[in-house]
């Protein structure tokens, strides 16, 4: 063989080694492990709880045994669809994540016993669902974002020993100074006029009147929820807070958006963050609901924390400051399963 059909020969071969990686490779993330019939990821989980046994919704996307990204949404009473947008991220790294409906939300049961709604029942649900998906410290990366960080931030204060790492996305640790945040400062970015016909609609507890949601949308959530001209918002969003659960979020968060009212309102978790010790990443975004220098904050107070900040963010900057949400995002996971040190980005 000449020289030149050797270097030939071995570009072929390097040719189709790489290439039969990469096919072994996809063909790894996307094997299923579900017996009989196959149901594309999705698990009903018996979960129970002190009014009895309830079906939880979860759906695997990919199977990676070191990256497995459970995803706790916002509400209470959300769902998990506007999460969707992961598909076009973490497939292409490798990255197993997990959808998942808490109970009271629209793919889980919902019951109808308030006594369901309260912080230390729903940890309980995620430890249930935790052992059934068989998510343990080798591989576990829990994220919640909003609600979904108050419910990671509470499991993680009791479970950690379970976790690989710990996501908090767009969550401040304090209700109280997220009351005084909305209070001093996004209020006071509104126009008083459109302000004073919100409050004056709040005080009298008339959250149904049509105007109230259009006077929201214009001015508050396309602002600081989701930095996209309404009409154009995507249809996971539109489809999740179509279907929130409105007996949940009200009677958890209060029927306001300027506040917490409800059962999490004196919520507040600031002098425990640093009894978390494991890997933690707090995202924050420059026009959030959420004080972003709060959370830088809080970054500081994890044993080992690092803070993604999304400067063209909101609330949701998983949509509206994507680029920078999902590289950051992907980045932290994967210097974690290389055991690399993450500060910040």
């Amino acid at each position: 063989m000449n020289r030149t059909s050797a270097v030939i020969f071995i570009c072929i071969l390097c040719f189709s080694c790489g290439k039969s990686s990469e096919q072994h490779s996809l063909a790894n993330y996307f094997k299923s492990s579900d017996p009989g019939i196959k149901s594309g990821g999705i698990k009903m989980i018996r979960v129970e709880t002190p009014s009895g046994k309830f079906n939880v919704w979860t759906k695997r996307f990919g199977n990676n045994p070191s990256m497995k990204v459970l995803l706790l949404h916002g509400g209470p009473g959300g769902t998990h669809e506007y999460f969707e947008n992961f598909e076009s991220f973490l497939p292409a790294e490798g990255i197993e994540f997990i959808y998942y409906d808490q109970l009271g939300s629209a793919y889980s049961d919902q019951p109808s016993d308030t006594s369901l709604w309260n912080v230390p029942r729903f940890i309980e649900e995620v430890e249930q669902v935790r052992i059934a998906l068989g998510l343990n410290k080798n591989n576990f990366y829990l994220l919640g974002h909003s609600w979904g960080g108050i419910l990671a931030t509470e499991y993680a204060l009791k479970y950690q020993g379970n976790l690989k790492a710990l996501i908090i996305s767009n969550m401040m640790s304090s209700c109280p100074e997220y009351d005084k945040y909305a209070e001093e400062v996004l209020s006071k970015q509104m126009e008083p006029a459109i302000l004073a016909e919100i409050k004056q609609l709040e005080e009298k507890n008339d959250f149904q009147n049509p105007k109230y949601m259009e006077l929201l949308t214009e001015h508050f959530y396309t602002k600081h929820i989701c930095r996209i001209p309404a009409a154009e918002w995507p249809d996971p969003v539109n489809r999740a807070f179509k279907n929130m659960n409105q007996q949940v979020y009200v009677l958890m968060q209060g029927p306001s958006e300027f506040g917490i009212s409800g059962k999490l309102e004196m919520w507040d978790r600031k002098a425990d963050l640093a009894k978390i010790t494991v890997p933690t990443l707090v995202i924050g975004s420059a026009f959030d609901t959420m004080d972003p220098e709060h959370m830088k904050w809080m970054s500081t107070q994890f044993a080992n924390g690092s803070y993604l900040f999304c400067a063209n963010g909101s609330h949701m900057s998983m949509w509206d400051d994507q680029q920078t949400y999902m590289n950051g995002l992907v980045q932290f996971i994967k210097d974690i399963n290389t055991g690399k040190q993450t500060t910040g980005f």
